[in-house]
């Protein structure tokens, strides 16, 4: 048994990204980013047999993976190489790409802490807590959460599923509790490994408990007191015998700032001593100093604390240098990793981060921020005193600047080097279709088989994945406060909540749009663990207010509603022109329904699908979701989104890849439709010959003519699929002035006397 030296901020210890050596340095890296760790196992399968807990002096972290990590036991030193993920909250390694059991090895005891400890800086650790009792008898069942309790903070185990403490009974009185910390959604959970891990609490012969304002610290721990003349402590034994308390003393440069109240000598068994910490500030900025209190404690004979007061000017010193050399890493459509070389004597960092251009305001000394406020024109993208981060939201096309702030301090005391403002800007990914329609053509009369064939087969998750592949860091984003928001596919709304993504919390859930009970194979079984590929493919399912959305849309075919009967924000229930019943939702997602109905037709359908037929019901009008196609092409939401599928099932939707497939499809039979876009008078043929944008790239005028035929007018999209401009003439051809556009990606509507097209062009 040990106790945590724990020193907070960078002004006591300092790890970095850059060389990695151990566990602590693995768990400051991106998600996303690949890690190689050293440690031995705290389990051997007792949590489930895809799962080990691995420790070293430092850390722990939890490695996850089928098969690979089924012979490893408990006290098996490994190395591990994978990358890191965020399972719900729990960082951990997955999917590993090599493990090597190197055999036994000296396992890392466990971390004695209280239940006020129980946080990320002890995630994935085998950790202790004394002197608890359980909030309820009976026996422990699987798949159950319990509360323990030391009488004013509460703590939770899990006992999981096939565990050898289901049915076990559930002890009563003072009890040890040994555990692996883990996290699910924002709540954390010790994991006894099994009986041996819940044991009768025995009193100590003497040992030291300090508290502070009331709340038990570890040894190291820092104290922030701020301005405060006065602070209460409490020096505790909670052992048996008397505790000999022989010196309390100050220690470092501002030792003389600082005196006690609390005295030397004897605290009996149980007995307890209170004082005060008292501080005078000597002079400005960060005033630190050294709090140590030796004893005949056998465990720790002097025990520390770092006294954190603010001085005379109520700002912390200012760092003298800010972070420098800012990288970026795993950039794609849907996402990147940003890090940077720490600066010497910050202790944490404050990163903004803004679309299109440089953020132009600072950070105001004296003000805390959390992620997602604004400063300025910016938002703030992450705060702490990691030098690694993953920022949540990114989109396709888009060029993130960012800027990196090193500060000192706390709350209203935190003091910005604005001086040596890191900066950087960094172009998310685009599409990354490459060859993947590599002998597939429009004009093939075999092009629905084709596709099918393509797209199939391709790789499931599941369910229950959804929120931690598709919801955590993409679907949810950030808003003011440290709060969360994320968005309803169908009627626009943002919702906002505190803390971790939940789907009951929040009332959402993920729902197919094209609806289960279309399903030819309905009712497919979405049992877990025998979910079918159908109902389980993450291109049909989108986030969805419960019940002011997904209950109004039901099943409902999507049309125009030209007579509301329900209607929330921009998604509506009523009649359509024929008076029948139909769902239209909000126009910002119209093209993602329609190529999402698109391609779940074209997925399953026949011999290459399920076997069978998976045309769209006739009460749905395909018409009108070719329109909503049109009109509503994929923007740079939708395009990430597909990336990071692909990334997930390894298949793509095609219709966002490639907008004319849908006019040789019909959907209602699931035929070649040999017409093509004849419907909407612009054959891709004649808009191949005839159609020049000119020139493409441009910073400067784009001179855009169709030949034959008139132009009434161009809308220029961004990849958000907000219109920036509009432009007519009346000559032959139409001059788009692009001088003025961020360098990026455009989408030209061109509208026409026979129809519309679509052409992407790319300012400089």
């Amino acid at each position: 048994m040990k106790n945590k030296f724990l020193l907070i901020g960078a002004l006591f210890s300092m790890t970095t990204l850059f060389g990695q050596n151990d566990i602590s340095d693995a768990r400051n890296y991106p998600v996303g980013a690949d890690v190689t760790i050293t440690g031995v196992a705290s389990d051997g399968g007792e949590l489930g047999g895809s799962i080990r807990y691995i420790q070293d002096e430092t850390g722990g972290i939890p490695v996850y993976g089928f098969g690979t990590v089924s012979g490893v036991n408990r006290g098996d030193s490994v190395t591990v190489s994978g990358k890191l993920k965020d399972f719900s909250g729990l960082l951990e390694v997955d999917p590993i790409s090599n493990l090597v059991n190197h055999g036994a090895g000296t396992e890392v005891p466990a971390w004695n802490i209280n239940i006020v400890d129980l946080g990320e800086t002890y995630e994935g650790r085998l950790v202790r807590i004394d002197n608890v009792s359980f909030s309820s008898g009976g026996n422990f069942a699987g798949g159950t959460n319990y509360t323990f309790t030391d009488g004013a903070n509460n703590g939770t185990i899990r006992v999981n599923n096939g565990s050898s403490l289901v049915g076990q009974a559930i002890p009563s009185g003072a009890q040890t509790i040994v555990g692996l910390l883990s996290e699910y959604n924002g709540t954390y959970q010790l994991l006894p490994r099994d009986m041996n891990d819940i044991f009768g609490y025995t009193a100590p012969d003497k040992k030291i408990e300090v508290l502070v304002d009331g709340t038990p610290l570890l040894d190291g721990s820092t104290v922030h007191i701020g301005t405060a003349a006065s602070t209460t402590m409490e020096l505790k034994n909670i052992g048996i015998n008397n505790l000999t308390v022989s010196n309390i003393s100050f220690g470092g440069a501002a030792a003389a700032d600082f005196s006690t109240t609390v005295s030397t000598g004897v605290i009996a068994g149980g007995a307890n001593q209170t004082g005060t910490i008292d501080f005078t500030a000597s002079t400005t900025g960060s005033r630190i100093s050294v709090l140590t209190i030796e004893s005949d404690d056998p465990d720790v004979s002097a025990f520390t604390l770092n006294i954190y007061g603010i001085g005379t000017d109520e700002l912390a010193t200012e760092p003298t240098v800010g972070a420098s050399a800012i990288a970026f890493s795993n950039v794609e459509a849907y996402g990147m990793g940003v890090s940077y070389t720490p600066s010497t004597d910050a202790e944490g960092y404050l990163v903004v981060w803004k679309q299109g251009s440089a953020p132009t305001t600072a950070p105001t000394d004296g003000q805390s921020y959390l992620r997602g406020d604004m400063v300025g024109d910016a938002k703030v993208a992450y705060v702490g005193d990691g030098v690694a981060f993953n920022p949540r939201g990114i989109r396709a096309n888009i060029d993130y600047h960012f800027a990196v702030y090193a500060y000192n301090g706390y709350d209203n005391y935190i003091d910005y080097n604005q001086a040596e403002v890191l900066t950087g800007n960094q172009m998310s990914g685009g599409e990354q279709i490459g060859n993947y329609y590599a002998g597939i053509s429009s004009t093939s009369p075999n092009l629905i088989d084709e596709l099918t064939a393509l797209i199939n087969p391709h790789t499931t998750s599941s369910y229950f994945m959804y929120k931690g592949l598709m919801m955590d860091g993409f679907e949810v984003m950030d808003t003011i406060g440290g709060d969360s928001y994320v968005v309803c596919c169908y009627s626009a709304e943002r919702k906002v909540f505190s803390g971790a993504f939940d789907w009951t919390a929040t009332g959402y859930s993920r729902e197919h749009t094209y609806p289960h009970s279309w399903f030819p194979t309905f009712p497919a079984n979405s049992t877990y663990g025998q979910e079918e590929d159908e109902y389980i493919d993450y291109h049909n399912l989108y986030p969805i207010n419960q019940n002011e959305a997904n209950q109004p849309r039901s099943n409902l075919p999507f049309g125009v509603v030209e007579e509301v009967l329900f209607e929330y924000l921009e998604g509506k229930r009523g009649k359509d022109a024929n008076g029948a019943m139909v769902y239209e939702p909000t126009d910002k997602n119209k093209g993602n329904a329609a190529r999402t109905v698109f391609y779940m037709a074209t997925a399953y359908n026949g011999t290459n699908g399920t076997g069978h037929n998976w045309a769209i019901p006739s009460n749905q009008n395909q018409e009108v979701l070719k329109d909503w196609h049109f009109q509503d092409l994929p923007d740079n939401y939708e395009i990430a989104r597909n990336e990071l599928i692909y990334s997930i099932q390894n298949n793509r939707n095609p219709y966002v890849d490639s907008v004319d497939f849908v006019c040789y499809v019909d959907f209602h039979t699931m035929n070649y439709n040999t017409e093509g876009c004849e419907g909407l008078g612009l054959t891709n043929e004649f808009v191949d010959n005839n159609l020049s944008v000119f020139p493409n790239p441009s910073n400067e005028i784009v001179y855009v003519q169709l030949n034959g035929v008139e132009i009434n007018s161009i809308d220029v999209k961004d990849m958000t699929g907000r219109t920036v401009g509009t432009f007519s003439s009346s000559t032959q051809y139409v001059e788009v002035d692009v001088t003025n556009f961020n360098a990026g990606t455009y989408l030209l509507n061109i509208n026409t006397e026979r129809g519309n097209l679509v052409k992407r062009i790319v300012v400089q």
